[in-house]
């Protein structure tokens, strides 16, 4: 799964003051005129939600979450997240460690200790696999595997990395997005609960948060209940999820389905300190500056999330992860020195962040390379 963060970590220039409000007339004016340009009735879709402190900017669905049955987009249609699931892997360890159960300086050694050359692996540890920065190769061979792959779990996606006979950096140096890394945060997850990730995921964030429809791949695309992903190929919407894109079913990188309504319920748990102390969660929204980071641009993220540190001071802080996954893009997004958030999923492949920030005049955006 690609990562669409790094293309759109942005800095914001916002026209209104910081306690002023935006007009929701002409935002739903702007915002409507977007998605009915991109989104045909009869098309894959997807699900809108803006919010300022309490009140709801915008709220809107378009078009199909199935083209074969004709079921609309709503705002409680499950769809597969991407990568935010990371964010949800990232407070399992979290909650492990508060409880004295693991620590996110513990080596990777102690978890997986049948690496083929422990000493290439020696200094990496859980934290570094959180900020994507364990100089570890993605060694997957999924395109000359991709048979394999299409059903190839958390254990089967890590495994090949176990096999590491050299790093691409040294461990905190620099950034490398990994989405095999958080199969195997998925596996320690597993190793220290005793429960099945997904189990553990449900009891303790899920629940406490108020998400009693969200659900965690384990295996299988959901037999039930969910919407489907799709790309535009040859002049068509074909379907591109589980059976058509290969990695679909490894979980800990991209395995949770939520719908818009139930990832706000995530937000306002976070934000809330619901499932986890707020000493918790303010660390995993503070950027670790690795003591060994040689990479030109300064560290941005958090554990596991994308932070803009605000350095103008323009309270323009920004706090996010996006989500891609065969035919199913996300992103949630919020600025909490401003209260704003921007929630959104949808299924035809599209990525929305950019016009959406254009249509609330949140100017430029600054591209990391």
């Amino acid at each position: 799964m690609r990562n669409l963060f790094l293309h759109f970590l942005l800095l914001f220039f916002l026209p209104f003051g910081q306690g002023q409000s935006i007009d929701k007339k002409e935002l739903s004016r702007r915002l409507d005129a977007l998605f009915e340009s991109r989104i045909k009735p009869n098309e894959p879709g997807g699900s809108f939600l803006i919010h300022q402190g309490k009140k709801v900017l915008y709220a809107k669905s378009f078009g199909l979450a199935d083209l074969k049955t004709g079921e609309k987009f709503s705002a409680n249609t499950l769809a597969n997240v991407g990568s935010i699931s990371k964010t949800f892997v990232a407070y399992g360890i979290l909650l492990l460690e508060k409880e004295g159960k693991l620590s996110i300086d513990d080596p990777i050694l102690k978890y997986f200790p049948d690496f083929e050359y422990p000493e290439v692996v020696k200094k990496i540890t859980i934290r570094h696999l959180l900020t994507h920065s364990s100089g570890l190769p993605d060694s997957r061979n999924v395109d000359k595997d991709s048979i394999f792959y299409l059903t190839a779990k958390d254990l089967e996606n890590f495994a090949p990395l176990k096999r590491t006979n050299s790093l691409h950096f040294e461990p905190g140096s620099r950034f490398e997005y990994s989405n095999p890394a958080f199969n195997g945060l998925a596996l320690i997850i597993e190793q220290v609960s005793g429960q099945k990730w997904q189990q553990f995921i449900g009891e303790r964030i899920f629940k406490p948060a108020g998400m009693q429809r969200s659900v965690i791949t384990d295996g299988a695309f959901p037999e039930k209940g969910v919407s489907h992903g799709y790309r535009f190929y040859q002049n068509r919407f074909d379907e591109y999820d589980y059976g058509e894109y290969p990695t679909f079913c490894a979980a800990g990188n991209g395995g949770v389905w939520s719908s818009v309504k139930e990832l706000h319920k995530y937000l306002e748990a976070v934000k809330a300190c619901t499932f986890a102390d707020c000493a918790t969660v303010q660390k995993s929204q503070t950027v670790w500056k690795s003591p060994t980071w040689k990479s030109a641009d300064p560290p941005f993220l958090g554990l596991s999330w994308f932070v803009e540190e605000n350095p103008q001071g323009l309270a323009n802080k920004s706090i996010g992860h996006t989500g891609s996954q065969g035919g199913f893009m996300a992103h949630l997004i919020w600025f909490p020195e401003r209260d704003l958030s921007i929630i959104w999923l949808a299924n035809d492949s599209e990525f929305y962040t950019t016009a959406i920030l254009e249509a609330l005049d949140l100017a430029k955006a600054v591209h990391r390379p």
